[in-house]
């Protein structure tokens, strides 16, 4: 992190603030300078700060970010990461992935979208409103992780935990993930589906394809076996989830001779369901088909990878709403309220308060010559600033 640049930084300023992170090359675990650079902003700010680390056997330690302005409640907590993906090929990328350039009204580099801009912004506007409203009731509070990107083990599941055993509660939430698909207008997530991986083997007899009668081709039985997870929707999507999804993401017979029947064969698939199912639940309706379309033919093995992706919805009402407006009273269109996507933090964050999502236009996320419009940011900030401002005044009945 460059101390000098940190020394003139206008952390009010979301472009300027969104240009000093994404000069912390914060590639997941590695913290870059970015949490110092945001903590001491708030730090500055009056903000109590703590950066706890968290371990688990086989996963890299991770730094988070915890910071709290206020005692009394109503408590806002607003999240977020640091950490970004590889930038790939560096000499693919017409600028310098770390340099935060702004050239045309555009802001370049990796993390400009996904999502330090949006916790710029949103870190820019509760500064702000502090600063403009001193006296004003209730608390602040920022959840940060440097593991976002990652396994998602050491990072957000274990900050809430360590915040929550500290005493630390929270009313509502807004997690800064880029929510739009192309204007600031676009969207709000209240919910995610979750994610259920699934591996699956066939077991056959190898043999010389000469001699079939000898031999018990394994590609039959998977092609039939996937048929069957395939031929009938796992539901038909309910208010507010589309229909869950399974893809089949590999398949593999691991052969390169072709004069011999393989012993195996193998696929893996990844299901992306909505709340009509629980991941016990999928995964029991997943070998039910298999089960039934076997028979007594196929020779198979299924398992299912240990996940805390599960599908969950934040119920619109006033607090749902209380963002919208604040969307709609800065761009002049009410945002859609949605659950597609991948996953995120927020399943981490629903079960110690309501959370919704909402941040800039995502287009370039994860992408070469990742970037986001200043318009965007500048935005954002006085989204997130009117939403503070009714949040806290509605909260209090003033």
């Amino acid at each position: 992190m460059d101390t000098t640049a940190l020394s003139d930084l206008d952390p009010l300023d979301p472009v300027a603030l969104t240009q000093a992170l994404v000069r912390c090359a914060s590639v997941t675990p590695h913290e870059g300078g970015a949490l110092a650079l945001l903590g001491s902003a708030l730090s500055n700010a009056g903000y109590s700060v703590e950066r706890p680390v968290f371990s688990a056997p086989g996963t890299p330690d991770v730094e988070n970010l915890y910071a709290r302005i206020g005692t009394e409640g109503p408590v806002f907590a607003i999240a977020g990461h640091t950490d970004v993906v590889p930038v790939g090929d560096a000499a693919a990328w017409t600028r310098d992935p770390f340099g935060g350039t702004v050239e045309n009204g555009i802001l370049h580099g990796r993390g400009a979208c996904d999502m330090k801009g949006g916790l710029a912004a949103m870190a820019a506007a509760a500064l702000r409103f502090r600063r403009e409203n001193p006296e004003a009731p209730g608390s602040i509070a920022f959840l940060v992780t440097g593991d976002e990107e990652g396994p998602a083990v050491n990072g957000t599941v274990k900050l809430l935990e360590w915040a929550h055993a500290r005493g630390q509660r929270f009313d509502h939430c807004l997690l800064g993930e880029p929510t739009n698909p192309s204007s600031m207008s676009d969207m709000i997530k209240i919910g995610r589906r979750g994610s259920l991986t699934g591996r699956l083997t066939v077991n056959g007899k190898q043999g010389h394809v000469g001699y079939p009668h000898l031999a018990e081709n394994p590609i039959r039985g998977m092609v039939r076996l996937l048929a069957a997870l395939d031929a009938t929707p796992l539901d038909a999507g309910t208010e507010h989830f589309d229909p869950s999804n399974l893809e089949v993401t590999t398949l593999d017979v691991g052969n390169p001779a072709t004069n011999v029947v393989p012993a195996q064969a193998k696929a893996v698939f990844n299901i992306r369901f909505n709340d009509v199912w629980t991941p016990a639940t999928l995964a029991a309706e997943i070998e039910r088909r298999l089960h039934e379309a076997a028979g007594n033919a196929v020779r198979y093995e299924i398992s299912f990878e240990p996940t805390n992706s599960v599908a969950f919805l934040t119920q619109p009402g006033p607090f749902v709403a209380m963002v919208a407006d604040a969307v709609e009273a800065e761009t002049g269109k009410r945002p859609a309220l949605s659950t597609t996507g991948g996953t995120s933090d927020a399943r981490f964050i629903k079960n110690y308060c309501p959370v919704v999502e909402y941040g800039v236009v995502g287009q370039t996320m994860h992408q070469v010559d990742e970037q986001v419009a200043v318009a965007d940011l500048l935005a954002l900030e006085r989204i997130t600033y009117r939403l503070l401002h009714d949040y806290f005044a509605v909260q209090h009945g003033s």
